[in-house]
């Protein structure tokens, strides 16, 4: 493995000085780019050599485009006019982690390509299957998926991987932790040899190391910063609080306070993001929750509002902590320190892209600082910690007064009924006592008893005719006749 200086982008250097095709860089000029990232200035011109490449970047420096253009230009002398799908192959395969990894990665080729006649298509699951079938046969050189669906796809004929040229892993350490790698065994199995190989990803575990040298020839590594280093550009920040419940309110202020008009904070837990969304809707302000039980149009939707400024404030779970894209992010709120502290790097990546400033703030109780030390272990710095006070903060369940004691300081009993002595509220007027509902019961004598009436009918003392019963079957245990 040949490994690459860390070092900036060289000063004045433009997409054109790349020797990428015109078509390309005008595409990359309409979307505003003006210089390459440090990542896209090492990997472009290693990429274009044909070289296997590991490239570690932090997330949010452009590896998309660092391995999507290369790709686009070695693509271009195959591509065709045609409108037969036999001339338009799968030539460039990139697997991504999850559906919003895949989706954004799809929007961006799309973008590059966009003066060329090369076809790009994504699958991914948790939607329906028929428009991905329809564009797979009408035939595309470069398909974005997630392992899973691709696998779908390839047992159903859909699709057929057997020309393609460049295979990408990005985002490859996720992967690996939502359990892909037999996934990814199958699919690079699929694939002809010899072929150029791209990893791409934030963290690169002994894990990642191990595939890595497992399909990668020769690969050159790119780093241009220390492995799990943190942006500079962005502030960072742990808040202390008192308990679980004080979180909630924590948020809210975090936000006023800061005057944080659009926001994505992260929770370990799908119910926990739903609860905290609505909590934060009652307390006003405009939030959506997002999660692995939303369906995947309800999530694309989710973020597409997020992303146009519809939505304030998003919570999310850490299936958007890859491939959430917004141009100038301002915050990221951790209302959960995460599990894996691999994760903390790539949440508040989602800040702080490409250059801009960014703001990372996470929220901890006593049970967190085992978490908080894994997390500063990684990135070999120490995160600055703030106590915050909520003022209105709910005490936690145990703290809370018994229902008794509730009871009697609200002037009601135990069974649920107002106390006019203790509450406070005016007494009704009393009611004069009725003996025949007050008084004990007692036997009238038989001397005061009423006689009976004329007209009542006289008791029938004789012996009632018992009623004729039906005769049960011998079979069913009745008697046998003669």
């Amino acid at each position: 493995m040949t490994n690459s200086n860390t070092a900036a982008a060289p000063v004045g250097v433009t997409f054109q000085d790349f020797g990428l095709a015109e078509p390309i860089v005008r595409a990359v000029t309409e979307l505003g780019y003006r210089e390459p990232t440090p990542i896209q200035a090492q990997a472009i011109p290693v990429v274009l050599s044909g070289r296997d490449v590991m490239g570690a970047a932090q997330t949010g420096t452009g590896k998309t485009a660092g391995f999507a253009l290369p790709i686009i230009h070695q693509l271009l002398p195959l591509a065709s006019a045609s409108a037969s799908p036999a001339r338009h192959p799968v030539r460039a395969l990139i697997l991504a982690p999850t559906r919003e990894l895949a989706d954004q990665i799809y929007q961006n080729v799309k973008e590059y390509a966009r003066h060329t006649p090369l076809k790009v298509a994504v699958v991914f699951g948790g939607v329906d299957m028929n428009p991905q079938i329809a564009a797979l046969r009408s035939g595309c050189e470069i398909l974005i998926a997630t392992p899973g669906r691709l696998l779908d796809h390839v047992q159903q004929k859909t699709t057929n991987l057997s020309q393609v040229q460049i295979l990408v892993l990005d985002e490859a350490d996720r992967m690996l932790d939502m359990g892909f790698l037999p996934d990814i065994q199958r699919i690079i199995n699929l694939l002809r040899t010899p072929r150029q190989n791209l990893m791409f990803s934030a963290t690169f575990s002994n894990e990642i190391r191990k595939l890595a040298s497992s399909f990668l020839r020769d690969p050159q590594l790119i780093e241009v910063a220390r492995r799990n280093a943190l942006a500079e550009n962005i502030e960072q920040c742990v808040f202390r609080v008192d308990s679980s419940d004080a979180k909630r309110a924590a948020v809210g202020k975090l936000i006023r306070e800061r005057e944080l008009h659009q926001v994505l904070v992260f929770s370990n837990t799908k119910i926990g993001a739903g609860r905290l969304a609505r909590q934060l809707e009652r307390d006003g302000l405009n939030a959506a929750a997002i999660h692995g039980d939303k369906s995947q149009p309800e999530r694309l939707k989710t973020l597409e509002d997020f992303k146009q400024g519809r939505v304030d404030v998003l919570v999310a779970t850490d299936v958007a902590a890859r491939g959430l894209d917004i141009v100038e992010l301002p915050a990221v709120i951790n209302y959960d320190l995460p599990h894996s502290p691999e994760d903390y790097v790539h949440r508040i990546g989602r800040t702080g892209r490409a250059g801009a400033s960014g703001m990372a703030l996470s929220l901890m109780t006593r049970d967190d600082e085992r978490a908080l030390a894994d997390i500063e272990k990684l990135v070999k710095a120490k995160l600055p910690v703030q106590s915050l006070e909520i003022e209105a903060a709910r005490p936690p369940r145990a703290e809370r007064e018994p229902r008794e004691a509730r009871a009697e300081r609200g002037g009601r009993s135990r069974s649920g009924r107002r106390d006019p002595a203790t509450s406070g509220a005016p007494a009704r007027a009393a009611v004069p006592e009725d003996p025949l509902f007050t008084a004990p019961y007692q036997e009238t004598p038989p001397a005061q008893r009423p006689e009976p009436s004329a007209d009542a009918p006289e008791a029938d003392d004789k012996p009632r005719t018992p009623r004729r019963t039906r005769p049960v079957p011998a079979l069913l245990g009745g008697k046998r006749s003669g």
